[in-house]
């Protein structure tokens, strides 16, 4: 495909308007009334199942299951939050809500906040929040580790998976301090529905399962539902070339330097929300999930005539390469 007007603006802008006239930012209504409908059954069914089974450890089977729903809803909210699916803001923010706050109990308006400064500044120190957190992605920030934090980063590869089951924790916490702290847009709607969600979900397990057994259920499920999102994520960027503070290097190259993709069928596609189309994503965030398929030949086309490196590999492959990273940074705290 090329480009009948002259190229003008930034490289980017060709992109994009090549994207634009395949009808790519288009919304896809249907098929996330589908995906809503489906994900919505499974997630009344594991909840109808766990009643069901009752009070037996055959209980941990809806565990399991709940987890993989939990994240399935969690992709359909931060499409929600990236304006994927309607095209008027309140609309999206309102599923961002019901998916969110009130089903997986994590909070949209945090999300979207802390997710959208990582999608300006990915893979940047000190901008983007995602490698500021409790792993080092830089020798530098590796050096900077004390106490506990170095013993981290030190052995961060190792401890990657074993940390993810905390994952969820670590994000109802945060949503939750946001809620408390935070200037959120309709702080009392974001609160109540974290409450409810709360308050629905114990009451559900503890009055279908002993005290021992809703223990061990919310600690699987919730360790899976975390472990499940955290190994969604580790694919994109973990591995890729970080950037340094102050970085001045342009949009395009940014987003598609420091993202790796996933190559996969559409089961794929559905285990990783999406996701495994990194670039495209961070090229476009508004471009609904059924269309980042279709954008990529287009932008690894563009890709190839800018002479711009574009990273996409096995699922297998990219943890190797995530986690070798990690191995490689933290032996800088030698």
């Amino acid at each position: 495909m090329r480009d009948s007007a002259p190229i003008r603006g930034s490289e980017y802008a060709v992109l994009m308007r090549r994207v634009r006239q395949a009808g790519l930012l288009d919304r896809r209504l249907r098929a996330y009334g589908l995906r809503t409908a489906l994900t919505a059954a499974a997630f009344f069914g594991g909840w109808a199942a766990l009643v069901a089974i009752g009070d037996s450890w055959w209980s941990l089977a809806p565990a399991v299951f709940l987890a993989a729903i939990f994240s399935q809803l969690a992709f359909l909210g931060h499409d929600a939050g990236h304006r994927q699916i309607f095209g008027k803001r309140n609309a999206n923010y309102v599923y961002g809500l019901i998916a969110g706050n009130l089903a997986t109990g994590l909070s949209i308006g945090w999300w979207t906040s802390n997710h959208n400064r990582h999608h300006a500044h990915p893979n940047t120190e000190g901008a983007d929040p995602d490698v500021s957190g409790v792993l080092a992605h830089s020798g530098e920030r590796a050096m900077t580790g004390k106490g506990f934090r170095r013993f981290i980063f030190r052995y961060q590869a190792w401890l990657f998976f074993p940390m993810l089951l905390l994952e969820a924790g670590s994000l109802h916490f945060s949503s939750v301090r946001a809620v408390v702290k935070w200037p959120l847009r309709h702080r009392f709607w974001e609160g109540a529905l974290l409450a409810a969600h709360a308050a629905g979900y114990l009451a559900t397990v503890f009055l279908v399962l002993s005290p021992v057994k809703a223990l061990v259920f919310i600690a699987v499920q919730q360790g899976l539902f975390g472990l499940y999102m955290g190994c969604t994520f580790a694919p994109n960027h973990k591995g890729m070339e970080v950037f340094p503070e102050g970085d001045n290097t342009d949009f395009l190259r940014r987003q598609v330097l420091s993202s790796r993709n996933v190559r996969g069928s559409w089961l794929t596609d559905t285990a990783l929300g999406g996701l495994n189309y990194q670039i495209e994503h961070h090229l476009f965030p508004s471009m609904p999930r059924p269309n980042l398929r279709l954008a990529q030949p287009i932008v690894m086309e563009f890709c190839a005539e800018r002479g711009v490196p574009y990273a996409e590999t096995t699922l297998l492959t990219s943890y190797t390469q995530a986690l070798t990273h990690l191995n490689a940074v933290g032996r800088h705290t030698r």
